[in-house]
This record gives structure tokens, C-alpha cells and sequence, in this order.
């Protein structure tokens, strides 16, 4: 069995390691870390919850305490993640790694003050976490020089793509100089995600770690067929039944995370909702409640479906199936995290049976059904043959009108709404931009 220290990792490194409970790597840790060491370019599929930060922290931050910091620091290290709460995580996890370093890192992004970023730039920095808006911001305000990264990373790099960011990332690419090395990690790997890292990563190895490993075999899976307006009902009871401390539901809209955090209050439950647009002091409170168990329950827009590492979260809840298959392995990646085991129901009505039949295609399983509760609904089950991504219509629907090309644009303005995939016209209108999308994506992305 492997362990940090025939890894090659220096001494301060691995005493910080051990005084984070850390024993063994894991897969994407041991695969990732000899290569950055030997300064490869490293393309990692791996979904979160596989140690993944700490397989390019580590080595990054012994490389760069080779040498001593020079009075004047200049950025070395550059982390661009797609939303405030992952580039908060990373930053954390820079400051527990450094402990026993000479290093000085910061995280910036939107929706708060930018002074204290810029007073901390001011004063020099080695490691630099970053959302992309608040980046460029910066940069175009003459705060931020990157012409001196030696090291770059691309984090969550699809959900990049999904959020709009592919314009800005390129921008960032030009500043950047031309030596140096890069890490780009991705939960899956389509063709625009290969295209990009193709345009910048230099004989890269790929380190690919299966999702479906990390969240089938500990998570314990249901399916609840019912109706729609079933689900707040059927959410409460199982929520007291099984005196749920830490649990995530995750719906379609962030209307709909409003609406059901005022439902849950009205039944007893404390809840808080997060997505994009909260506040980020909004956002930060709810987190840290959630986090210190004065918030049992956590509503959240897949903004949260990724990046957010918050241990003991014993339930998830797929209030609204999202109509994206990878959005559920991420959302249900929440629980049975470091080893543990967790449960994750789904609630399925007859609008989303389409969605599930492109789950179950994606973990390669059928979802085990709960038919015991009260309001089990029989059609909302598929229908044989049915095909992924279809949905019924609701009777006297309008046909939705062609629009856009949202796919890639939708997460910039929200990454909760991504999942809606335009098929939910019923908040359409007050969840989205036109999508002439250049004006309206980077007014998003300067919110992040």
C-alpha cells in the first residue's frame, strides 16, 4: 500500500498531511502527484470527493518552496475555479498544506469588496485562486500581474465550460507566459473539454479515475415516483422520520430553493437556500450554518453539486431530477464522502421520467425503487422504450419555441439554473437572459 512519503513529498508537507488526518492517497493523489513532481502537464478526470486538491496542492507547493520567496513575491501559482465556494475550498486547503511553508495565497471573487483583495495582492503573493469575472476585473484594473505563473490549474473544468467561462479562460491563457506548467481537472471528459486542454496542455498524463467507482458503491440509492405536488410533503415526512442533521436538497430553480426553504420553515424544519443569486454574505452564512449543524438542511441549485466538501452530510435529496445524468452522480457525491456511506433519495414525477431513464444509462444501473410511502405514483414511471431527455408535456403546455444556445451560457448566469435546460418554461422568464450572451454572460460572471 502506498503511502504520502514514497510519494516524494518533503517533510513539512507530509507533517501538515498527517495533522490532516491523511494516511493513504487516494487513486487520483497517487496518480497525479509523481508526474506534477517530475514537472509533467497532468490531465485528471475525477469528480469531487476524490482528494483531487490536494493531488495538485501538494505538489505545486513543493515546488515552489525549493526556492525561497523573494521579497517582492510575484503570483507563481494560479487556480481558477468556477464558483466562490470551490475557490474558497481550494484556498483552504493551500492554507492547511502550507502550514509549515513560506507561502502567502489568497482566493478572490465576486459579489464581495474588492479592496481587501487588492490590499492583499498589494502585498505579494505565491498562490492565487481565482472565478475568472473577478479575475480579468482585476487584471483589467492593473492589480493583478500573471506574467510570472509557473504554474497553472484548471479546476472543474466542465463546469467551466457549462458557466460560460470558455471566453475568458482563453483571455487568461494569452496573459500567461508561455513556459510553464499546467494541471487541468475535469469530472468528465466531452470533446470540448479534450479541444481545450489540447489547446494548452503540453504532453500531458492523463490520470482518469472512474466517478461511478466513488459514488455507487457506498452511496444507497432510491427512487420515488410521485406527484409533483407530492414532493414537499413527502420530503418533510422523510426529514423527521429519519431525523435527518445534515442533508442537501437540490432543485431545478432558485426559485424554487426559495420556495421550498419557506415551505420546510412552515413545517418545523430549518433550512437555508444557496445559488447564484444570493449574496455572497448570504451564501457564506448559510454555508457556515450548515457546517456547524445549526442548519440541518442545506436547498441548493446545482451550484453546490460540486466543491462543496462538507462532512457528515448523511442525506441528499433529488428534489427535482436535474436533466443533465452527470449533474446526479455530482449531486449525490455530496454524501459518502472520506469513507463514509450515505443515502440519497430522488424524487421522480411524470415530467422527469425521461431524465431518469438518462440516469440510469449513466451509472450503468437501475435505481432501486421505494414504492412504500404514501405517495407513490405509477405514472410517473417510464414507459418501456422510453428514450432519455424526452418529458411529457403538460396538458394545454405551449410548444417551447426554439431559442439560443444556452448549454453553455446557462451556468454563467447561474449555475443552478443550468440545470433547467430551458424545459422549464415555467421560470424561464424570471431565471434567464436573452441569449445575444456575450453582454449577459459577463454580467454573470462578474457576479462570481
Amino acid at each position: 500500500m502506498t503511502d504520502f512519503e514514497t510519494l516524494g513529498l518533503s517533510k513539512p508537507l507530509l507533517r501538515a498531511i498527517e495533522e490532516q488526518g491523511y494516511t493513504t492517497p487516494t487513486p487520483v493523489q497517487e496518480q497525479s502527484i509523481p508526474p506534477l513532481l517530475a514537472g509533467r502537464d497532468v490531465l485528471g478526470v475525477a469528480q469531487t470527493g476524490t482528494g483531487k486538491t490536494a493531488a495538485f496542492a501538494l505538489p505545486v507547493l513543493q515546488i515552489m518552496s525549493r526556492d525561497p520567496p523573494k521579497r517582492n513575491r510575484k503570483i507563481r501559482t494560479l487556480v481558477l475555479s468556477p464558483t466562490r465556494e470551490l475557490a474558497a475550498q481550494i484556498d483552504e486547503r493551500f492554507s492547511a498544506y502550507s502550514e509549515h511553508l513560506d507561502i502567502r495565497h489568497k482566493v478572490i471573487f465576486g459579489g464581495v469588496n474588492q479592496n481587501p483583495q487588492v490590499r492583499a495582492l498589494q502585498n505579494g503573493l505565491d498562490v492565487l485562486v481565482a472565478t475568472p469575472g473577478r479575475l480579468l476585473d482585476l487584471i483589467n484594473q492593473g492589480h493583478v500581474d500573471i506574467g510570472h505563473v509557473e504554474f497553472f490549474v484548471l479546476d472543474e473544468a466542465d463546469r467551466m465550460l457549462d458557466m460560460g467561462f470558455i471566453n475568458d479562460i482563453k483571455k487568461v491563457l494569452k496573459l500567461l507566459p508561455k513556459k510553464r506548467q499546467n494541471l487541468l481537472f475535469s469530472a468528465t471528459m466531452p470533446s470540448s473539454i479534450a479541444n481545450l486542454a489540447g489547446s494548452f496542455l503540453s504532453n500531458a498524463v492523463k490520470v482518469d479515475i472512474t466517478p461511478k467507482e466513488v459514488t455507487v458503491d457506498r452511496i444507497e440509492q432510491k427512487i420515488m415516483f410521485l406527484r409533483k405536488s407530492d414532493k414537499r410533503r413527502l420530503l418533510v415526512k422523510i426529514i423527521k422520520q429519519e431525523r435527518v442533521a445534515r442533508g442537501i436538497v437540490f432543485t431545478r430553480t432558485k426559485h424554487g430553493a426559495n420556495r421550498l426553504v419557506k415551505q420546510l420553515d412552515q413545517s418545523g424544519i430549518s433550512a437555508a437556500a444557496i445559488h447564484g443569486n444570493k449574496s455572497q454574505g448570504a451564501r457564506t452564512k448559510a454555508l457556515a450554518g450548515f457546517k456547524n449543524g445549526n442548519i440541518p438542511i442545506l436547498v441548493a441549485t446545482d451550484i453546490a453539486s460540486r466543491g462543496i466538501d462538507v462532512e457528515g452530510v448523511t442525506h441528499v435529496f433529488n428534489y427535482d431530477l436535474p436533466n443533465e445524468p452527470e449533474s446526479y452522480v455530482h449531486r449525490i457525491g455530496r454524501t459518502a464522502r472520506a469513507g463514509r456511506t450515505g443515502i440519497a433519495y430522488a424524487f421522480c414525477d411524470d415530467s422527469e421520467s425521461g431524465y431518469l431513464v438518462g440516469i440510469q444509462q449513466l451509472i450503468g444501473k437501475e435505481i432501486p425503487v421505494d414504492d412504500s410511502h404514501e405517495f407513490h405514483f405509477i405514472g410517473a414511471i417510464p414507459k418501456p422504450g422510453q428514450k432519455a431527455g424526452k418529458i411529457k408535456e403538460p396538458k394545454g403546455s405551449k410548444k417551447k419555441q426554439p431559442q439560443r444556445n444556452n448549454s453553455h451560457s446557462g451556468g454563467g448566469r447561474s449555475s443552478g439554473n443550468r440545470s433547467s435546460g430551458g424545459r422549464n418554461t415555467s421560470n424561464q422568464s424570471r431565471n434567464s437572459r436573452p441569449s445575444g450572451q456575450s453582454g449577459s454572460r459577463n454580467q454573470r460572471q462578474r457576479e462570481d
